[in-house]
């Protein structure tokens, strides 16, 4: 299983670094894992509706150049399908089982992921109504996929 994870911007905290880095290397003993940053698009803090279109849409247009043609695309969205660990767990086992051999994972930034990237995603996941930072997401993210595969593997792992 080949796993990428596109996000937007460069994380600098070395504290999310560090848990980001654990849990890709546990990772690494199930699948193989891409991390991919994507430059965030410069703006003011004030920004008009038009003005943050064209930078979600340029942030959009670094995405979508990085994602495989044949990647099955879960952008992390606030109104994607949320799910269980457990479901989580089976949902990418389905998508093992039946054929899927690249996932990629998108992370948007701050003004979210655009329209184009949406259309391109097989699927949209939320972990919940709670807005997070793009750079925790990261780290909340690699940890439940390695849950996942630690629950589809039968192996124990904290509740």
């Amino acid at each position: 299983m080949n796993i990428t994870i596109v996000t937007v911007g460069k994380l600098k905290e070395k504290y999310l670094k560090m848990g980001i880095e654990e849990y890709a290397k546990r990772l690494g003993a199930y699948a193989k894992i891409e991390q991919i940053e994507v430059p965030d698009e410069k703006a003011p803090e004030n920004l008009s509706d038009a003005d943050m279109e064209i930078v979600k849409r340029k942030e959009g247009e670094r995405i979508l150049a990085k994602i495989h043609p044949d990647a099955h695309v879960i952008a992390l969205a606030i109104n994607g399908k949320t799910r269980s660990s457990e479901e989580l767990a089976a949902h990418l086992n389905s998508l093992m089982t039946y054929g899927t051999s690249k996932i990629a994972f998108v992370i948007g930034g701050s003004l979210g992921i655009h329209d184009d990237v949406l259309k391109r995603s097989n699927e949209q996941l939320s972990f919940g109504k709670m807005t997070l930072p793009h750079q925790l997401m990261k780290l909340v993210l690699l940890e439940q996929v390695y849950r996942s595969f630690r629950i589809i593997k039968g192996e124990p792992y904290h509740k």
